[in-house]
């Protein structure tokens, strides 16, 4: 296995002590971590064994590098990596933990990063095309979702409650950068994520395809145990909103019923990722229920 150190071959010096930054000093650090990673602007940046192990699955021959943590290329796991990447055509080069550390502040990167080449957001044409392929799909909506840890965690659930795709709104939602697929842990390579420019109209798509819309609102009249929800023979959207704001107005009048989650303590709403667990996953209940039942 034949991999490439460093571009300066040496070890940064150690300091002796951290420097400090706060407030406009950690700003200008992050800039400056920005400008001395290896990799171009406009790649994609994953990291994370799972995250980087689920992208090489379908698409390796858009990495353009790999930086491995110097004494990780010696653990099977990495080399698996490694040897995929180089098998694809791409270069690897070690680096040390604490030049990673500078191209990726704060973040948990497990010793390993890879450049990408960036890919098309996948757009209403797309979703046109996808349903027109689909047998009853079943999908999560995220109205406005724009924090990317929370984005990060819905489409790892999602992927884990069996949702075939995700859609969220263009203008009104966390793109899927490096932080949403950290959290993802690979999800957000295996199901794939539709932004759409209006999302009442998409949701209206949906219907001509037949599709059920669930949406979950506080103050609706009905919690989601309380019946049946999931429909014979037909495909099934669950829209969630933001968390605090909830859906748009537009959002919910498209939705065919809503929903709540009954809160029985002092706290009134939960987390729109823990919430989207909790939906999604009673929802496989019925779907389980309803497929034994047939």
């Amino acid at each position: 296995m034949h991999v490439k150190t460093s571009v300066s071959g040496k070890r940064p010096p150690r300091q002796a002590k951290a420097r400090q930054h706060t407030g406009k000093h950690q700003a200008v650090a992050a800039k400056q971590a920005e400008k001395s990673a290896p990799w171009r602007e406009q790649e994609e940046v994953i990291f994370g064994m799972h995250a980087l192990t689920a992208y090489l699955q379908t698409y390796a021959q858009k990495v353009q590098g790999l930086w491995v943590q110097e004494g990780r290329e010696q653990e099977a796991k990495y080399q698996a990596l490694i040897a995929q990447v180089q098998q694809a055509g791409a270069s690897v080069t070690l680096v040390t933990r604490q030049q990673i550390d500078a191209w990726l502040p704060g973040c948990t990167h497990q010793g390993i990063v890879a450049a990408c080449r960036a890919q098309a957001p996948l757009t209403e044409a797309d979703l046109e095309t996808w349903l027109l392929a689909q047998r009853q799909p079943w999908i999560l909506v995220l109205d406005g979702v724009t924090d990317p840890h929370n984005l990060g965690a819905c489409l790892r659930t999602a992927e884990a409650a069996g949702v075939q795709a995700v859609i969220v709104p263009k203008d009104k939602s966390a793109p899927v950068n490096m932080t949403v697929r950290k959290v993802a842990c690979g999800a957000a390579e295996l199901v794939p994520v539709f932004r759409v420019t209006n999302l009442a109209r998409t949701l209206r798509l949906l219907k001509q395809f037949h599709l059920q819309i669930i949406g979950t609102a506080g103050e609706a009249e009905q919690d989601i145990y309380a019946r049946t929800l999931v429909p014979v023979q037909q495909g099934l959207a669950l829209v969630m909103g933001a968390e605090g704001k909830g859906m748009r107005r537009l959002t919910r009048e498209e939705c065919d019923l809503l929903v709540k989650l009954p809160m029985c303590g002092q706290v009134s709403s939960l987390n729109v990722s823990v919430a989207t667990g909790v939906c999604l996953y009673e929802l496989v209940r019925q779907r389980q229920l309803l497929q034994a039942s047939h």
